[in-house]
């Protein structure tokens, strides 16, 4: 197959073009070409940045069987590839966020499914932090809605995976690093509002698993799939697995959101994984209709934790570096 993946120097796009690679697809990159990749003469690279006009100059005219978008954030974007892709492209994928069902209102009482998506939508938050949250969730709504009204009007054959918090060997965020320096050192880790609400994150081999399997699927077309994993751990529960995978003996200490904020350091750069923007998807409908299987908690885990020891990073994660004397002063001796 012939395969354009739009993004994909990082993370996850990283790992599905080493798949697509691998199972002898002929795979086009294009993105800004701001960040080195290690695939080599394997793959066509074009540069352009997304919003602008070089998108469009270098792709108009070319055909694809299929094309992985992982930078679409907005409805223009697109509306664009629907425009400039129709009738050249077999099947086009946007990679979508859990986040579109946070801005509901109200929000999703438990798991959120695919048809809780329709609904009343939130008012803008005032604070430039919920804003900026608030802005993401409803521009990759807008770039779905673009497809789905493509999908009805002509029938463009697209397909939107929805997936929440992405833990991964290559995560950019280095959010669980920031964990394991914290674990490493020894000192507390500090948990806003006690660290015992239900998470349910997303392995990144499990979500390129998963575009593989579905490129080229008819049924999938116009339609809409959340990826997850099948456990719901608290953060407690999810560092005390990875404080057991490295022989660590954690000491949690449960810190109000609000104390945190007092002393200026922001909850979400303390503990990355205590964010309120944080999605909880229900996986069910890609398992029964795409055969999706995710591989277990404590599995994945072991791979990302094994992979930081064998490839240390030379610098801890930058909110240690700023936060951790902070965090460590608020911390009972």
């Amino acid at each position: 197959m012939k395969l354009l993946v739009v993004g994909g120097n990082r993370f996850v796009g990283r790992d599905l073009v080493f798949r697509l690679l691998a199972a002898g697809h002929e795979v086009t990159l294009v993105n800004r070409g701001t960040l080195a990749d290690p695939f080599g003469p394997r793959v066509e690279r074009l540069q352009a940045d997304r919003g602008g006009p070089d998108f469009a100059r270098l792709l108009r005219g070319r055909e694809w069987d299929a094309a992985v978008d992982f930078a679409a954030f907005e409805g223009a974007q697109t509306r664009e590839a629907a425009a400039l892709f129709d009738g050249r492209v077999g099947h086009y994928v946007m990679i979508s966020t859990g986040q579109v069902y946070l801005v509901r209102e109200p929000r999703p009482a438990a798991a959120a499914r695919e048809t809780e998506y329709d609904g009343p939508l939130m008012a803008e938050p005032q604070g430039p932090a919920e804003r900026a949250e608030w802005a993401y969730g409803m521009g990759k709504r807008a770039a779905e809605d673009a497809l789905c009204e493509a999908w009805a009007s002509r029938r463009f054959p697209s397909t939107r995976l929805r997936i929440p918090m992405v833990n991964g060997e290559r995560d950019y965020h280095r959010r669980l690093e920031g964990y394991l320096f914290r674990l490493f050192d020894g000192g507390p880790l500090l948990v806003p509002d006690g660290g015992r609400t239900p998470t349910r994150h997303v392995y990144g081999a499990a979500v390129a698993r998963a575009i593989v399997r579905i490129l080229g699927n008819p049924l999938t077309f116009g339609r809409a799939y959340n990826l997850a994993q099948d456990e719901t751990p608290t953060l407690i529960e999810i560092l005390s697995l990875v404080a057991e995978l490295i022989g660590a003996s954690p000491r949690f200490v449960e810190t109000p959101r609000a104390r945190l904020l007092e002393a200026g350091l922001s909850p979400v750069e303390v503990s990355p994984f205590s964010g309120t923007w944080m999605s909880f998807l229900d996986p069910t409908v890609a398992k029964a209709e795409l055969g999706f299987r995710h591989e277990p908690l404590r599995h994945y885990l072991d791979k990302i934790v094994a992979s930081f020891l064998a490839h240390p990073p030379a610098e801890p994660p930058e909110a240690y570096r700023k936060n951790r004397a902070r965090e460590l002063s608020l911390s009972p001796v």
